[in-house]
């Protein structure tokens, strides 16, 4: 799913940068200049952040667990 139409980025994107080691929207945006046009972008591109998180933290538990 596109995120930031002005520069083309998906949500693919955002999750292979919080991969390589970004850690929020700041980074994201550092990295792949999302929010730097119009700025309607950064909602969802905080939420796609959130969502990587919640299931990182919840893979973490999983595997901590075993």
């Amino acid at each position: 799913m596109y995120v930031c139409l002005c520069k083309g980025i998906t949500d693919q994107d955002i999750v292979d940068e919080m991969d390589q080691g970004a850690r929020n929207l700041r980074d994201i945006g550092k990295r792949l200049g999302v929010g730097s046009q119009c700025g309607r972008c950064c909602q969802s591109a905080k939420e796609v952040i959130q969502d990587y998180k919640s299931l990182s933290n919840s893979m973490s538990l999983a595997y901590s667990a075993a």
